[in-house]
């Protein structure tokens, strides 16, 4: 055994305490942090604006700071951009997160030195929670690699930019450090395909133990190494014990990933945004990511169904049910004040506070009235794929297709499958008979002839790929959203239906 995992045992144990102390106290951790923040913000720019140096309560506060979303935070962060000081928080920003925005274009999430230790920290817990939830350290002794961006910086009114997996890479612990992959001139390599290639060479005749990144991205990397040798990844790997994974839903990838594998292994399900990381896994028997409460950000909740109104409910851990879906909506000492991330949750128990990621708030479709959200698409696509045991999914996404060229209206769902059902029309069924027990609202539609029932559209052989490469968003920390309103992805793909 390794000096990394004999000295991790312990550095686990007094995690483990930490984590349960106040994860058991989830109000009096919320309250402290929204204090703390309070603190910081009420001599920068916004906390004068809104008058934070009287808010002494989170009521105070949900009166005098509104819901926002990137383009209502705009104008502070073109300020930070512009050379300004003690805007958002104090000081500058230590660096900018780049991530795309659907209607902004490209987004620069503000990082603090403050904020920092919620990255890293977290990421370092999550491995240690799952050393101490089941003895094993020795996977910290191999090679341990993680699929990022490139950790190549510029700069934006003088503050570094990039990536957020990028910039973490620049904070990864010394003594990680010797045991990284890939080196550091391969992961700046921009093109995916070419860096890919490289970190196979790379990789293949190393002792990797720990491989972490986007579920269908490592999935590709993985059909790389099986293409070169002919093997599945345990003869390839055979010390290779923990899969690191966050950014979409692992379940719909899970199959054929354990295929690729060729045995079980253990996973680790994160839950980083480059506005903070929220949760993590801390168990392997228990449902669900444990939200971080005591790590710089304030939490707060609104309601699904309740999202788009003019005057939502907002609630704090205090006030959370579980089993509702709720919009999240984050204040931080990074400066986000009342920022919806565009993510939904919901909560499978309290105390801890464990919680799935349930969808984006604008990803549904509701083209007809029937809003339904990324959860009831997976759920009805794996119910199909348990009773087509046959069949493997790559990839999927679903649209509304409002005028047909005959017929009724209905939701068309693009999959890319590794192995087709037996009975592809029956496999369509199932998944539309599931979709209407879990959405009343559809069924209505369909019960009443106002759509007709879904239709697959098979796309070919590495279809998402193509297309995600023709958008320039190959690899990295791109996802494909699971479903839209509109047609635009829908359209893009049609070129790679089979």
């Amino acid at each position: 055994m390794g000096i990394r995992s004999v000295l991790s045992k312990p550095l686990a144990s007094w995690v483990a305490r930490q984590q349960k102390q106040w994860s058991q106290e989830p109000e009096k951790s919320q309250d402290e942090v929204l204090k703390d923040l309070l603190a910081g913000v009420k001599s920068t720019l916004f906390g004068k604006d809104h008058h934070l140096q009287d808010v002494n309560s989170y009521e105070e506060f949900r009166q005098a700071v509104p819901i926002r979303d990137y383009e209502d935070l705009k104008p502070y962060v073109n300020r930070i951009i512009g050379g300004k000081s003690d805007v958002l928080w104090p000081g500058k920003p230590a660096y900018f997160a780049k991530t795309s925005g659907t209607t902004s274009g490209a987004k620069y999430i503000p990082i603090t030195k403050e904020s920092i230790p919620n990255h890293i920290n977290s990421a370092r817990n999550a491995l240690l929670s799952y050393v101490h939830d089941t003895g094993n350290s020795a996977f910290l002794d191999g090679k341990l690699i993680f699929l990022s961006g490139s950790p190549t910086l510029e700069e934006k009114g003088g503050i570094p930019l990039g990536r957020l997996s990028g910039l973490v890479n620049h904070h990864v612990p010394q003594y990680l450090r010797t045991n990284q992959m890939p080196s550091y001139e391969t992961n700046c390599i921009e093109d995916w395909e070419t860096k890919l290639g490289r970190i196979v060479d790379e990789t293949i005749n190393q002792n990797m133990t720990l491989i972490s990144g986007i579920p269908p991205w490592v999935q590709m990397y993985f059909d790389w190494l099986i293409e070169r040798t002919g093997k599945p990844i345990k003869d390839i790997f055979p010390n290779f014990s923990v899969f690191v994974h966050g950014g979409v839903n692992y379940t719909p990838y899970r199959q054929k990933m354990l295929e690729s594998i060729g045995k079980p292994i253990d996973s680790i399900e994160t839950y980083p945004a480059s506005e903070g990381f929220i949760a993590y896994q801390d168990s392997q028997s228990a449902e669900g990511l444990l939200m971080l409460l005591n790590s710089g950000i304030f939490f707060e909740f609104i309601p699904t169904d309740e999202f788009f109104d003019e005057n939502p409910t907002r609630l704090s851990i205090h006030d959370v049910e579980v089993g509702k879906n709720y919009a999240l909506i984050i204040n931080s000492n990074a400066g986000l004040w009342g920022y919806s991330i565009g993510d939904t949750v919901k909560f499978v128990s309290k105390y801890p506070h464990r919680l799935i990621v349930s969808g984006r708030i604008k990803h549904f479709i509701s083209a007809f009235g029937e809003h339904v959200i990324g959860e009831e698409v997976e759920k009805a696509m794996n119910h199909a794929l348990a009773q087509f045991p046959e069949a493997e999914v790559v990839e999927f996404t679903v649209a509304p297709q409002v005028n047909p060229s005959e017929g009724l209206p209905l939701h068309e769902w693009y999959v890319e499958f590794t192995q087709p059902p037996a009975d592809i029309s029956a496999f369509s069924q199932i998944i539309d008979q599931q979709l209407q027990r879990l959405n009343p609202y559809y069924d209505d539609l369909i019960t009443g002839s106002i759509l007709r029932p879904l239709e697959i559209r098979s796309l070919q052989k590495d279809g998402f790929r193509q297309y995600m490469k023709s958008q320039g968003k190959l690899g990295g920390q791109n996802k494909v959203p699971r479903l839209s309103n509109d047609r635009i992805l829908a359209d893009g793909l049609q070129a790679f239906v089979s």
